[in-house]
């Protein structure tokens, strides 16, 4: 058997995965993405000395063209083309958890200016407009009213790229100070924290402070139905506590960071991320 990791640079996360493998003597190869050569019209029988390959790139753009094209080599990765490409545009997941009738909330797309302004008033403010592709809380706004609604969506439509003329609104869900995180792995549901916060967004990469969080049946099943809805694999679940809702599923990322984690729960991500690989390689 041999693995190839596919990165992007040397975080942690990734200094984990390679000593999880080195410790269990699985065959193994780093491979940083930015020195990637594919030739699209061969057999690329080179690639093939790798029974699987686990994706960690950081950009979301290279990350789906790699998983494309080692999918079409007939390569498996972690995750797959398809979950990757479902869990890295908003609009995709959204659909994604209707059509399994999972709660989240509401959500609305436009095209206009004019448009979105509409549908964030079939909302109600405020609201919580984000692009259709990004991590990190990056560009996500909330809109208190209408003057505001018309500054963000003129900024888009001026300065924004393509993607930004496409208006992916959302409720704005009256959370207790905090969101949950939860990390899938195939079907298990090893582990959750919290991410606290006394600012509206709750991501880490902008402050907010991780405590653990109990994986109860009912998030459990929440975040087993959610990951089958997109695929599976190695996924890391965002979850909402709406006061009368319950669990809402607000995000799925496909390349899930966990450098925080780790240390404050104890539980071994890299070794169960190993361990969900060999199984699917039976």
């Amino acid at each position: 058997m041999h693995i190839g990791v596919i990165y992007s640079r040397l975080r942690v996360e990734e200094k984990w995965i390679f000593n999880a493998l080195k410790d269990r003597k699985i065959s193994y190869e780093r491979l940083l993405d930015s020195e990637a050569i594919f030739e699209l019209t061969n057999p690329n029988f080179d690639w093939s000395r790798f029974d699987c390959i686990l994706v960690r790139s950081i950009s979301t753009s290279r990350g789906l063209v790699l998983t494309r094209i080692l999918n079409s080599f007939g390569i498996p990765t972690i995750n797959s083309h398809t979950v990757s490409e479902i869990c890295s545009d908003k609009i995709a997941t959204t659909i994604a958890l209707k059509n399994k009738n999972i709660p989240q909330p509401k959500s609305l797309v436009a095209f206009t200016e004019k448009q979105a302004i509409s549908a964030g008033e079939m909302i109600g403010y405020p609201y919580v407009v984000k692009p259709t592709i990004g991590s990190w809380g990056r560009l996500v706004n909330k809109v208190n009213d209408r003057d505001a609604a018309e500054a963000i969506f003129e900024h888009r439509k001026v300065l924004g790229n393509y993607q930004h003329h496409i208006y992916y609104l959302q409720e704005l869900i009256e959370k207790p100070g905090r969101d949950i995180r939860a990390f899938v792995i195939g079907k298990k549901t090893p582990v959750a924290i919290y991410r606290e916060s006394e600012h509206w967004l709750t991501n880490t990469a902008l402050g907010a402070i991780a405590t653990p969080c109990k994986v109860t049946p009912e998030l459990h099943e929440a975040c087993q139905r959610a990951a089958e809805a997109v695929g599976g694999g190695v996924l890391a679940v965002d979850l909402l506590e709406d006061p009368n809702r319950g669990l809402l599923i607000n995000e799925i990322n496909h390349t899930m960071e966990f450098h925080s984690t780790v240390p404050l729960t104890g539980i071994d991500i890299p070794n169960l991320i190993i361990d969900h690989i060999l199984q699917e390689l039976k």
